[in-house]
Protein backbone atom coordinates (compact mmCIF):
# COMPACT_ATOMS: atom_id res chain seq x y z
CA UNK A 1 0.00 0.00 0.00
CA UNK A 2 2.93 2.15 0.64
CA UNK A 3 4.52 1.70 -2.89
CA UNK A 4 0.81 2.50 -4.17
CA UNK A 5 0.49 5.77 -2.60
CA UNK A 6 4.17 6.44 -3.72
CA UNK A 7 2.85 6.25 -7.17
CA UNK A 8 -0.37 7.99 -6.14
CA UNK A 9 1.80 11.04 -5.21
CA UNK A 10 3.65 11.02 -8.55
CA UNK A 11 0.78 11.32 -10.42
CA UNK A 12 -0.70 13.98 -8.42
CA UNK A 13 2.84 15.87 -8.59
CA UNK A 14 2.50 15.11 -12.55
CA UNK A 15 -1.17 16.46 -13.06
CA UNK A 16 -0.34 19.34 -11.00
CA UNK A 17 2.84 20.46 -13.28
CA UNK A 18 0.76 20.52 -16.34
CA UNK A 19 -2.05 22.40 -14.94
CA UNK A 20 0.56 24.74 -13.91
CA UNK A 21 1.99 24.91 -17.39
CA UNK A 22 -1.04 25.87 -18.55
CA UNK A 23 -2.14 28.40 -15.54
CA UNK A 24 -4.86 30.30 -17.95
CA UNK A 25 -6.73 26.86 -18.98
CA UNK A 26 -6.59 26.36 -15.29
CA UNK A 27 -8.23 29.40 -14.12
CA UNK A 28 -10.37 29.04 -16.91
CA UNK A 29 -11.62 26.13 -15.67
CA UNK A 30 -12.23 27.54 -12.00
CA UNK A 31 -14.15 30.38 -13.04
CA UNK A 32 -16.16 27.89 -15.43
CA UNK A 33 -17.06 25.62 -12.43
CA UNK A 34 -18.19 28.74 -10.06
CA UNK A 35 -20.43 30.05 -12.36
CA UNK A 36 -22.12 26.21 -13.24
CA UNK A 37 -22.66 26.28 -9.47
CA UNK A 38 -23.82 29.57 -8.80
CA UNK A 39 -26.42 29.50 -11.20
CA UNK A 40 -27.69 26.08 -9.64
CA UNK A 41 -28.14 27.46 -6.62
CA UNK A 42 -29.49 30.74 -7.39
CA UNK A 43 -31.77 28.26 -9.16
CA UNK A 44 -32.98 26.25 -6.75
CA UNK A 45 -33.41 29.16 -4.46
CA UNK A 46 -35.79 30.53 -6.88
CA UNK A 47 -37.56 27.88 -7.02
CA UNK A 48 -37.58 27.79 -3.21
CA UNK A 49 -39.25 31.31 -2.78
CA UNK A 50 -42.18 30.02 -4.72
CA UNK A 51 -42.57 27.16 -2.65
CA UNK A 52 -41.40 25.83 1.81
CA UNK A 53 -40.41 22.20 0.07
CA UNK A 54 -39.79 19.90 -2.40
CA UNK A 55 -41.24 16.64 -1.52
CA UNK A 56 -40.17 16.30 1.96
CA UNK A 57 -37.10 18.33 1.08
CA UNK A 58 -36.65 22.03 2.57
CA UNK A 59 -34.71 24.40 0.93
CA UNK A 60 -31.36 24.01 3.43
CA UNK A 61 -31.73 20.19 2.98
CA UNK A 62 -32.20 19.89 -0.74
CA UNK A 63 -28.78 22.25 -0.53
CA UNK A 64 -27.60 19.43 1.18
CA UNK A 65 -28.13 17.61 -0.87
CA UNK A 66 -27.08 19.04 -3.64
CA UNK A 67 -23.74 19.82 -2.32
CA UNK A 68 -23.54 15.61 -1.94
CA UNK A 69 -24.28 15.21 -5.23
CA UNK A 70 -21.34 17.45 -5.81
CA UNK A 71 -18.99 16.71 -3.88
CA UNK A 72 -19.05 12.68 -5.59
CA UNK A 73 -19.46 13.95 -8.86
CA UNK A 74 -16.04 16.15 -8.50
CA UNK A 75 -13.91 13.34 -6.54
CA UNK A 76 -15.46 11.15 -9.63
CA UNK A 77 -14.52 13.70 -12.49
CA UNK A 78 -11.02 14.65 -11.29
CA UNK A 79 -9.38 11.31 -10.55
CA UNK A 80 -11.13 8.76 -12.82
CA UNK A 81 -13.27 10.51 -15.61
CA UNK A 82 -9.96 11.25 -17.68
CA UNK A 83 -8.67 8.42 -16.90
CA UNK A 84 -11.72 5.90 -18.39
CA UNK A 85 -12.65 8.47 -21.30
CA UNK A 86 -8.97 7.95 -22.37
CA UNK A 87 -8.87 3.78 -22.05
CA UNK A 88 -10.28 3.36 -25.57
CA UNK A 89 -7.15 5.23 -26.94
CA UNK A 90 -4.56 3.02 -24.90
CA UNK A 91 -6.15 0.21 -26.94
CA UNK A 92 -6.03 2.03 -30.30
CA UNK A 93 -2.84 3.08 -29.85
CA UNK A 94 -1.00 0.54 -28.25
CA UNK A 95 -0.36 1.97 -25.06
CA UNK A 96 -2.27 -0.04 -23.07
CA UNK A 97 0.79 -2.93 -23.88
CA UNK A 98 3.00 -0.59 -21.60
CA UNK A 99 0.82 -0.40 -19.00
CA UNK A 100 0.51 -4.37 -18.76
CA UNK A 101 4.24 -4.58 -19.08
CA UNK A 102 4.59 -2.22 -15.78
CA UNK A 103 5.35 -3.94 -12.22
CA UNK A 104 1.50 -2.47 -11.02
CA UNK A 105 -1.66 -3.74 -10.86
CA UNK A 106 -2.98 -2.60 -14.48
CA UNK A 107 -6.08 -1.39 -13.20
CA UNK A 108 -5.26 0.95 -10.32
CA UNK A 109 -2.41 2.50 -13.18
CA UNK A 110 -5.16 3.15 -16.05
CA UNK A 111 -8.14 4.58 -13.68
CA UNK A 112 -5.17 7.03 -11.80
CA UNK A 113 -2.22 8.24 -14.09
CA UNK A 114 -4.21 11.31 -15.19
CA UNK A 115 -6.00 13.64 -12.67
CA UNK A 116 -7.82 17.06 -13.63
CA UNK A 117 -6.92 18.95 -10.52
CA UNK A 118 -9.29 21.86 -11.65
CA UNK A 119 -12.17 19.92 -10.95
CA UNK A 120 -11.32 19.78 -6.92
CA UNK A 121 -12.68 23.11 -7.51
CA UNK A 122 -16.06 21.81 -7.70
CA UNK A 123 -15.32 19.70 -4.35
CA UNK A 124 -14.33 23.31 -2.53
CA UNK A 125 -17.97 24.89 -3.70
CA UNK A 126 -19.45 21.43 -2.38
CA UNK A 127 -17.83 21.73 1.04
CA UNK A 128 -18.67 25.00 1.25
CA UNK A 129 -22.60 24.47 0.14
CA UNK A 130 -22.74 21.49 2.47
CA UNK A 131 -21.56 23.75 5.72
CA UNK A 132 -24.12 25.93 4.42
CA UNK A 133 -26.79 23.64 4.50
CA UNK A 134 -25.90 22.62 7.57
CA UNK A 135 -26.55 26.06 9.55
CA UNK A 136 -29.12 27.06 8.08
CA UNK A 137 -30.80 23.31 8.78
CA UNK A 138 -30.26 24.03 12.30
CA UNK A 139 -28.67 20.39 12.93
CA UNK A 140 -25.84 19.29 14.84
CA UNK A 141 -24.11 16.38 13.29
CA UNK A 142 -23.67 13.42 15.66
CA UNK A 143 -19.79 12.07 15.42
CA UNK A 144 -20.83 8.46 14.36
CA UNK A 145 -23.15 10.27 11.49
CA UNK A 146 -20.56 12.41 9.86
CA UNK A 147 -18.68 8.76 10.10
CA UNK A 148 -21.38 7.13 8.13
CA UNK A 149 -21.80 10.21 5.71
CA UNK A 150 -18.11 9.88 5.21
CA UNK A 151 -18.54 6.01 4.23
CA UNK A 152 -21.34 6.49 1.99
CA UNK A 153 -19.49 9.25 0.15
CA UNK A 154 -16.75 6.74 -0.83
CA UNK A 155 -19.25 3.93 -1.56
CA UNK A 156 -20.83 6.33 -4.05
CA UNK A 157 -17.57 7.62 -5.08
CA UNK A 158 -16.49 3.51 -5.47
CA UNK A 159 -19.90 2.78 -7.33
CA UNK A 160 -19.51 5.65 -10.18
CA UNK A 161 -16.05 4.18 -10.50
CA UNK A 162 -17.41 0.76 -10.91
CA UNK A 163 -19.92 1.64 -13.44
CA UNK A 164 -17.40 3.80 -15.82
CA UNK A 165 -14.15 1.07 -15.56
CA UNK A 166 -16.53 -1.51 -16.57
CA UNK A 167 -18.14 0.33 -19.32
CA UNK A 168 -14.11 1.19 -20.47
CA UNK A 169 -13.35 -2.05 -20.57
CA UNK A 170 -15.68 -2.76 -23.32
CA UNK A 171 -13.76 -1.44 -25.56
CA UNK A 172 -11.39 -4.11 -25.79
CA UNK A 173 -13.92 -6.19 -27.52
CA UNK A 174 -15.26 -2.94 -29.53
CA UNK A 175 -12.55 -0.72 -30.33
CA UNK A 176 -13.68 2.97 -29.21
CA UNK A 177 -16.13 3.34 -26.94
CA UNK A 178 -16.87 7.32 -27.42
CA UNK A 179 -20.62 6.80 -25.68
CA UNK A 180 -18.79 6.91 -22.28
CA UNK A 181 -18.99 10.39 -21.42
CA UNK A 182 -22.61 10.40 -22.83
CA UNK A 183 -23.56 7.55 -20.40
CA UNK A 184 -22.13 9.13 -17.63
CA UNK A 185 -24.30 12.61 -18.69
CA UNK A 186 -27.07 10.54 -18.83
CA UNK A 187 -26.54 8.62 -15.46
CA UNK A 188 -25.79 11.85 -13.84
CA UNK A 189 -29.16 13.41 -14.60
CA UNK A 190 -30.99 10.99 -12.43
CA UNK A 191 -28.86 11.55 -9.84
CA UNK A 192 -29.50 15.12 -9.76
CA UNK A 193 -32.71 15.07 -7.87
CA UNK A 194 -33.47 12.94 -4.28
CA UNK A 195 -35.25 9.57 -5.10
CA UNK A 196 -38.47 10.69 -3.38
CA UNK A 197 -38.69 13.21 -5.97
CA UNK A 198 -39.76 10.73 -8.29
CA UNK A 199 -42.89 9.15 -6.53
CA UNK A 200 -46.30 10.30 -7.01
CA UNK A 201 -47.65 8.59 -10.51
CA UNK A 202 -46.98 4.61 -11.85
CA UNK A 203 -44.14 5.97 -14.12
CA UNK A 204 -42.18 8.31 -11.38
CA UNK A 205 -42.72 4.85 -8.77
CA UNK A 206 -40.85 2.73 -11.96
CA UNK A 207 -37.93 5.26 -12.57
CA UNK A 208 -37.39 5.55 -8.95
CA UNK A 209 -37.25 1.23 -8.23
CA UNK A 210 -35.10 0.78 -10.92
CA UNK A 211 -32.54 3.88 -10.25
CA UNK A 212 -33.03 3.00 -6.44
CA UNK A 213 -32.48 -0.95 -6.90
CA UNK A 214 -31.28 -2.16 -10.14
CA UNK A 215 -29.30 0.73 -10.92
CA UNK A 216 -28.79 2.57 -7.88
CA UNK A 217 -27.65 6.08 -8.39
CA UNK A 218 -30.29 7.65 -6.54
CA UNK A 219 -29.83 5.60 -3.54
CA UNK A 220 -26.21 6.26 -3.48
CA UNK A 221 -26.62 9.95 -3.84
CA UNK A 222 -29.73 10.83 -1.48
CA UNK A 223 -28.64 8.04 1.41
CA UNK A 224 -25.59 9.77 2.46
CA UNK A 225 -27.48 13.53 2.48
CA UNK A 226 -30.16 12.14 4.81
CA UNK A 227 -27.72 10.36 6.85
CA UNK A 228 -25.70 13.39 7.10
CA UNK A 229 -29.11 15.39 7.81
CA UNK A 230 -30.76 13.77 10.15
CA UNK A 231 -33.70 13.07 7.99
CA UNK A 232 -35.33 9.15 7.90
CA UNK A 233 -34.72 6.44 6.23
CA UNK A 234 -37.13 4.01 4.64
CA UNK A 235 -36.79 1.67 4.88
CA UNK A 236 -33.78 1.98 7.98
CA UNK A 237 -31.52 -0.24 6.36
CA UNK A 238 -30.85 1.30 3.28
CA UNK A 239 -27.60 3.19 4.67
CA UNK A 240 -26.19 -0.79 4.78
CA UNK A 241 -27.42 -1.50 1.56
CA UNK A 242 -26.04 1.26 0.05
CA UNK A 243 -22.24 0.41 1.44
CA UNK A 244 -23.29 -3.54 0.10
CA UNK A 245 -24.26 -2.29 -3.53
CA UNK A 246 -20.91 -0.33 -3.65
CA UNK A 247 -18.74 -3.21 -2.92
CA UNK A 248 -20.93 -5.66 -4.73
CA UNK A 249 -20.25 -3.42 -7.76
CA UNK A 250 -16.72 -2.82 -7.91
CA UNK A 251 -15.90 -6.49 -7.10
CA UNK A 252 -17.77 -7.41 -10.30
CA UNK A 253 -16.47 -4.18 -12.34
CA UNK A 254 -13.11 -5.79 -11.46
CA UNK A 255 -13.74 -9.26 -12.53
CA UNK A 256 -15.21 -7.51 -16.08
CA UNK A 257 -11.99 -5.54 -15.71
CA UNK A 258 -9.63 -8.73 -15.46
CA UNK A 259 -11.77 -10.84 -18.15
CA UNK A 260 -11.44 -7.90 -20.71
CA UNK A 261 -7.91 -7.91 -20.08
CA UNK A 262 -7.68 -11.92 -20.87
CA UNK A 263 -9.46 -11.04 -24.60
CA UNK A 264 -6.69 -8.52 -25.19
CA UNK A 265 -4.61 -8.59 -28.26
CA UNK A 266 -1.38 -6.77 -28.30
CA UNK A 267 -1.04 -4.08 -30.65
CA UNK A 268 2.17 -6.10 -31.79
CA UNK A 269 0.10 -8.97 -32.27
Amino acid sequence: MAQYGRVFRAFFRNALVREMAFRSNFFITLLTRGFWFTVQVLLFDLIFRQVPQINDWNRAEYFGFMATGMLINSIVEACFMPNCARFSELIRTGDLDFALLKPIDTQFLVSLEKLDLAMTSQAGFAIGLLVYAIIQAGHQVQPLAFVMYVLLIFGAVLFFYSLMIALAATSIFFGRNQGLLDFWFYVTIFARYPSSIYSGSPTGEMVRFVFSYVLPILLVVTVPARVLLGMALDPTWLSGLTLLTAATTFFVSRMIFQWSLRHYRSASS
